[in-house]
């Protein structure tokens, strides 16, 4: 082959070579966009599949929140679930002492701490407190004391649990009909539940 014939074929292999350029990033754009794009769809099956597995807890809740919303109020109501209610204590024993006809009570409350047994209950997203009450009160016999709990918890007015009674007979100094026979000293724990906002827990 001449040069008249290779400075012919200069255009057409210039050309040539041109197009394959452009064939060859042609190619690449396609599948760097194909990449892309199936990179973009899986993303959007992922956050499909999370709104979805939202969608199916938000149901749940829903059905779980319908279920017991009237027991969670009803818990509200009593005392258990929110704040101490120190001052429905207090009148709750005013009452139970009344409606016992007892001879009055003199209580003392501790400082509010975490309930010690909480790890036992498992409590879930609430923290569970309690306040230590003592009391002592003069009894006509053993049985006031029982009426005396059973009156105590009819006034709903929280949850509490009777850990220790000592019971002592007094002396008797006068020959008087009604006057109390037994002096007892007990302790009883009231118990709250709160949500558990360290922790990010919600009722």
């Amino acid at each position: 082959m001449n040069a008249e014939e290779l400075k012919a074929l200069r255009g057409p292999l210039i050309l040539l070579v041109a197009v394959l350029i452009a064939a060859a990033g042609s190619i690449y754009y396609t599948h760097q966009l194909g990449q892309q794009e199936r990179s973009n769809l899986a993303k959007q099956q992922s956050l499909l599949r999370d709104a979805q597995a939202r969608m199916r807890r938000s149901g749940d809740e829903e059905v779980i929140i319908t279920q017991y919303v009237d027991k969670y109020r009803q818990l509200q109501q009593s005392g258990f679930i929110g704040n101490e209610q120190r001052i429905e204590w207090l009148n709750a024993l005013r009452l139970a002492n009344e409606r016992t006809d007892l001879f009055g009570v003199n209580y003392g409350i501790d400082a509010q701490q975490p309930y010690a047994y909480a790890a036992e209950v498992n409590p879930g997203q609430f923290a569970l407190r309690q306040s230590v009450m003592k009391l002592e009160f003069q009894l006509l016999h053993e049985l006031d004391l029982l009426r005396f709990f059973d009156a105590l918890r009819a006034q709903n007015s929280g949850l509490f649990q009777l850990d220790q009674c000592m019971m002592r007979r007094t002396e008797i100094t006068a020959a008087i009909r009604y006057q109390p026979n037994i002096a007892a000293k007990c302790q009883l724990t009231w118990i709250t539940a709160t949500p558990d906002v360290v922790s990010g827990g919600k009722p």
